[in-house]
């Protein structure tokens, strides 16, 4: 339970195992829009767009975009992202969002007093009651993508159901398993060097840091780690703690970076932001690697997950969106250049599905599987039909574009 992101260095080669597709209710209704900065218009990235009063979401992509369907008319949209006032608005086909920057309205003494370890520890001490008591089944949309440089060079994708059991302090009942997925491999010779992922969507299970209290939030970890509040933010129009932890004494393994984001009023987690401490790299390369080709020099330059947690309506946390980074370069002894890397997983939750029930063994998919040995390839354009995924950017459909005929 050490490795923090679990990943193998292999020449990786074409998947064509078939998939499979559960059965989903029509999405008659579709609406599409983009979401910005009201001031500068920047597009925003991982904006939360979800149906009030329904389950359906999604997130925006890397220009701001984003598809949202659902079996009934959408009448209302909402739409929040860290740092910005949550909107609710009418939907229409096509929509242009602004959000405005929260401004904080109490005094900055006032606001960040109060002793950060122990405003942690309470907020762990309270899981068992804010975090989902009852198990739950989600559906989600999981990409991985890998850059060689600036150019993309295999993508994957899937919708996937996660079922969450119980709250306790445990990951061992959760389980993931595919409803359908595909994968695009860059066929150039030069591109054959690639990452593979262990885990998949299960990697949204098991580094879930609130439920699965092996990693970083347990009694020995806690004790290595320094606690200083920062000035707090808002996400969506709640106010929060903000707290940093970094390491403070020495371990045998790497320690990590750590942002933590603790609803004010509530004292439940909204956002988590862990980077693993890259100061020893031998110690960080153990946490990261688990296979290599022989010959092969790794150098780990980040490795990193954002983990969002949404308030239910019955006031639980459950998670939203999970992201996973790594920066890496590579080189071959003796060759004078290295090759830079960015290996990107993400997830969110685009359902909440009303059969709760234990995912059986023969369906799940394994912490030591890999999607690209389970997806089917890229070919209809109308694959994920009436699925709500995480539409690709301009850069990445670009990319899909150019794979597709293999270049």
């Amino acid at each position: 339970m050490r490795k923090f992101l679990s990943f193998i260095l292999v020449l990786l080669l074409a998947a064509g195992s078939a998939w499979a597709q559960a059965d989903t209710v029509r999405m008659a209704y579709t609406v599409r829009g983009t979401v910005t900065d009201f001031q500068t218009g920047r597009a925003l990235e991982s904006v939360y767009v979800s149906i009030p009063g329904r389950h359906q979401a999604t997130a925006t992509n890397a220009d701001g975009y984003f598809v949202i369907k659902s079996s009934q008319p959408i009448e209302t949209l909402e739409f929040s992202y860290l740092g910005y006032r949550t909107r609710r608005l009418r939907a229409s086909a096509t929509m242009e969002v602004g959000l405005r920057r929260e401004v904080l309205p109490l005094n900055e003494a006032m606001i960040v007093s109060g002793d950060a370890r122990e405003i942690v520890m309470t907020a762990l001490e309270r899981l068992r009651e804010t975090y989902c008591t009852e198990p739950e089944m989600l559906r989600c949309f999981y990409r991985e993508t890998l850059q060689k440089r600036s150019r993309y060079i295999y993508v994957a994708e899937a919708v996937a159901r996660l079922f969450k059991g119980q709250y306790n302090g445990s990951v061992g009942r959760d389980a993931a398993a595919l409803e359908k997925s595909r994968v695009l491999v860059s066929q150039r010779v030069h591109d054959t060097l690639s990452v593979k992922a262990m885990g998949g969507p299960t990697q949204a299970i098991t580094h879930d840091i609130l439920k699965n209290n092996q990693i970083i939030f347990n009694a020995n970890d806690l004790q290595l780690y320094s606690f200083t509040m920062e000035m707090p933010e808002y996400i969506g129009d709640r106010l929060q703690f903000v707290i940093r932890m970094t390491p403070a004494a020495l371990a045998d393994y790497a320690l990590y970076n750590c942002k933590l984001y603790i609803d004010r009023e509530l004292l439940t987690f909204t956002r988590i932001e862990a980077a693993l401490d890259m100061s020893d790299r031998v110690k960080a390369i153990n946490m990261i690697l688990v296979r290599k080709p022989m010959g092969l020099r790794f150098f780990p330059d980040e490795a990193s997950i954002v983990i969002n947690y949404r308030l239910t309506p019955e006031g639980k946390s459950r998670m939203e969106y999970f992201r996973s980074t790594m920066r890496f370069t590579c080189d071959w002894r003796r060759r004078m250049f290295r090759t830079p890397y960015v290996a990107v997983n993400e997830l969110v939750v685009t359902d909440v599905l009303p059969d709760a029930q234990p995912i059986p063994r023969g369906e799940r998919f394994s912490t030591q599987d890999f999607l690209t040995d389970k997806a089917f390839e890229f070919q209809d354009p109308d694959f994920w039909n009436d699925y709500n995924i995480i539409e690709p950017s301009e850069s990445l459909e670009h990319a899909i574009d150019r794979l597709r005929r293999g270049r």
